[in-house]
């Protein structure tokens, strides 16, 4: 399987959306959503974070014994509701969006999903973009999750999504570096560094201390990968910079210390 998404300025739009994908084909199993606000009937309640979990397990109990209809109607999925630190009340629909999110984990998505939607859960979700996720839940935005069987329903899927409003992983990407810009900038400036001319490299280390092949590792546990990956400038000094800043800022997203 693969996995496209799109983010949209509102739950109704994504729902319209996803309205399109069904005459493409696509099964409603196939389609989940992240929206921000417990916008829906009953979802469950979750007053916990990725990390401290107390509540969870009655609460994934009821997801695991049955599913709860979404607020469209247009679909029957899991639902489960969040609070996630730093952005406020997620609601996720589908076992897809709770994964992403790190509300279930094997056990939980092995209970209820099977065949190729396991092992998307377990490997095939973009948890490299889950900080451009948040941040478009944390303005407001819905983002729509579609797990498509091959190359070809991936493309009709792309196509759908644009078409009905979409924005762009690389906009919403553009949109996540406008709202942390500044912070960097001046932590920058403060250490003596001219971020007008290093921001490019200062980016690249940053984003990719938030890839899930390093996951938080301090620069030289890192290097080798790194070293493939940008490999024209992982060795300077604000490459270096933005990928221990860019540490930092995983802690905050995930609440996790970092190694």
């Amino acid at each position: 399987m693969q996995t496209v998404v799109g983010i949209f300025t509102s739950q109704a739009v994504a729902e319209h959306a996803a309205e399109q994908l069904c005459r493409l084909g696509i099964t409603r199993d196939q389609i989940h959503f992240l929206v921000p606000g417990a916008s829906l009937d009953r979802p469950e309640q979750v007053p916990t974070s990725e990390t401290e979990q107390p509540g969870m397990g009655s609460a994934l109990g009821g997801v695991v014994g049955g599913a709860v209809g979404a607020s469209s109607g247009m679909m029957t999925a899991t639902v489960l509701s969040a609070l996630i630190p730093g952005i406020g009340t997620v609601t996720a629909i589908g076992l897809a969006a709770l994964s992403l999110m790190g509300l279930v984990g094997g056990a939980v998505a092995g209970a209820v999903a099977g065949g190729a939607l396991e092992e998307t859960l377990a490997n095939g979700l973009p948890k490299d973009e889950i900080y451009v996720y948040k941040d478009a839940l944390r303005r407001g935005r819905t983002v729509l999750i579609v797990l498509v069987e091959d190359a070809s329903q991936a493309a009709a899927a792309r196509t759908a999504l644009e078409q009905a409003g979409a924005e762009s992983l690389d906009a919403a990407r553009a949109q996540w570096w406008v709202g942390t810009r500044a912070a960097e900038a001046e932590a920058y400036h403060a250490t003596g560094g001219d971020f007008s001319k290093d921001e490019d490299v200062y980016r690249r280390g940053f984003e990719a201390a938030l890839r899930t092949e390093v996951a938080g590792k301090p620069y030289q546990e890192a290097v080798e990968y790194m070293r493939v990956r940008d490999a024209d400038v992982f060795d300077t000094e604000a490459y270096r910079r933005g990928y221990e800043r860019g540490r930092a800022y995983l802690q905050g997203l995930t609440g996790k210390p970092q190694p």
